[in-house]
């Protein structure tokens, strides 16, 4: 079977190299040609973990290809999937310019029949948009082929990646006619050989799916926040919390621990776009609404913190930074609590000492280019922990990497001109901190 997959960032990227590690044909598509003469050489644009050899192992058995125009393939496959980007516009809305112009091309250049799946996260209606703006396309060549469009969001989690793909706990797809579910079936199917788990849908409430998950993933982060916040406050403990209200399987475990806020290209662009379809069709939705602005807050719950604990000195204050990516196991640093944090330090005049083992050369730029209050000389990106320590009057943790779990604190304490550490994640044990010399303080704990 021959595929094609339109865009090579992190889902199309993905999505094509897994299909093509089941034996798929697959034509991975982007106008990016930088981008492509790198990927057909091996170089990947993106840390996952096990992606770079995947991609080597399916181009040496030419089963994933990569090029740069999407008509040159487009009659010898059967199914293409977009999977462009959907940028946050200005008001919060997902931009659909990319996600047209796949369905312009392929209206102009199609003279066979086709399913366009959309992969890309898309507002509810989408669908329909994209069928009248192909069919446009074959009015105007005097044309009738027969098309189907499909939806088919992804639930893929950064870090983790191919595992989900390969070995997913639902595949959700929205269709509108049995051709179009017959092929949708025969591309899952080797995936799912022990236990078929499509969920076949209506594409309205496949596109609504996927925005409703994330929301309500984002809902039970701000929710523990909030919650944390307030166990500060009345000197509970919000470890304890959670056991107690996760051990209720209607509740259950996940994605109630406490942190210093979410961030990544998903959850946050999602809530908001969300929001705004709400607006556009006449309803608030006011949890949404509570779940973006307490992770507003929440990123900058580090920075309050470490204000309190200088009874607001920090000026000339040296500050370590454990981590910059937005979650462990991936450079994406888009939305992450750690740039927030950066910036308040920056502005409060603080020099600041980063370290991340992954995503320091995106961190980099962002911050020196995209940021508007930065002294490049006042921020230094450190070439490990102990050099992130120097001389710090405080240590940060912002992203919970497993080689920031177990340091040695004998080290950290000797380098450190202080000796406080905020634990952004709750990944530290209070009693062996205290025991090392460290005055610790955490999120929701007393």
């Amino acid at each position: 079977m021959k595929i094609a997959i339109v865009g090579t960032g992190y889902v199309g990227l993905v999505s094509g190299t897994c299909f093509a590690e089941m034996g798929v044909d697959v034509t991975c598509v982007d106008i990016d040609v930088h981008k492509i003469e790198n990927l057909n050489k091996g170089i990947i644009p993106i840390y996952e973990p096990g992606l770079e050899d995947m991609v080597h192992r399916n181009l040496k058995a030419d089963r994933l290809h990569f090029i740069t125009s999407l008509p040159e393939v487009l009659n010898d496959v059967e199914v293409v999937f977009s999977a462009v980007g959907t940028p946050p516009g200005d008001n919060g809305s997902a931009d659909l310019k990319y996600v047209m112009e796949v369905a312009r091309t392929i209206g102009q250049h199609m003279n066979q029949y086709v399913l366009l799946v959309t992969k890309s996260t898309v507002p509810v209606g989408t669908a329909a948009r994209v069928r009248q703006t192909i069919q446009a396309e074959l009015d105007k060549r005097n044309l009738f082929i027969e098309f189907d469009v499909a939806s088919n969001p992804e639930f893929l989690k950064e870090g983790d990646a191919i595992k989900d793909f390969m070995s997913p706990d639902r595949v959700v797809v929205g269709v509108e006619s049995d051709k179009a579910m017959d092929l949708i079936t025969k591309l899952y199917r080797p995936f799912l050989l022990n236990n078929f788990r499509v969920i076949y849908m209506d594409i309205l409430s496949a596109e609504m799916t996927k925005y409703a998950a994330n929301a309500m993933l984002a809902t039970r982060i701000s929710f523990m926040n909030d919650i944390a916040n307030l166990c500060e406050l009345v000197g509970a403990d919000v470890n304890m919390v959670r056991k107690g209200i996760g051990s209720d399987s209607r509740i259950g475990g996940k994605f109630l621990y406490a942190g210093c806020g979410y961030g990544g290209s998903c959850f946050p662009k999602d809530v908001k776009a969300l929001i705004k379809t709400a607006e556009q069709n006449g309803y608030d939705l006011k949890v949404l609404k509570a779940v973006e602005e307490v992770n507003v807050y929440q990123k900058q719950v580090l920075f309050h913190k470490l204000v309190k604990h200088f009874n607001g000195q920090l000026a000339g204050k040296t500050i370590c930074i454990w981590g910059l990516s937005f979650k462990p196991n991936t450079d994406d640093i888009r939305e992450s609590p750690a740039l927030v944090l950066i910036e308040k330090l920056l502005e409060a005049g603080c020099n600041v000492r980063a370290f991340d083992p992954v995503s320091m050369p995106d961190a980099k730029e962002s911050v020196l280019t995209k940021m508007t209050v930065v002294d490049s000389s006042n921020i230094y990106f450190a070439t490990d922990i102990y050099d992130a320590v120097l001389n710090a009057d405080a240590l940060l943790l912002v992203t919970e990497w497993k080689e920031f779990r177990m340091p040695s604190w004998g080290v950290v304490k000797k380098s450190m001109n202080g000796s406080l550490i905020i634990d952004g994640r709750n990944i530290y044990d209070n009693k062996e901190m205290k025991e090392n010399g460290f005055t610790y303080d955490a999120i929701g704990l007393n």
